[in-house]
């Protein structure tokens, strides 16, 4: 289960620097926006993710 929040988080900052790479070269804004949503849901994904190995740490 620790290997699948590193896993969680590594997707999260992927699409963060994606999103920062395409800002600073002046890409899409509609991939902008396209990687913001992604973001999003994949930080909800990584907080279930590592609530449930938090509570499966203490069971």
């Amino acid at each position: 289960m620790i290997y699948l929040t590193y896993i969680a988080v590594a997707a999260v900052v992927c699409v963060l620097f994606a999103g920062l790479w395409n800002m600073m070269r002046g890409g899409s804004p509609n991939r902008s926006q396209k990687l913001m949503r992604w973001r999003v849901m994949l930080q909800f994904v990584a907080i279930i993710v590592l609530m449930g190995a938090l509570w499966l740490s203490h069971r």
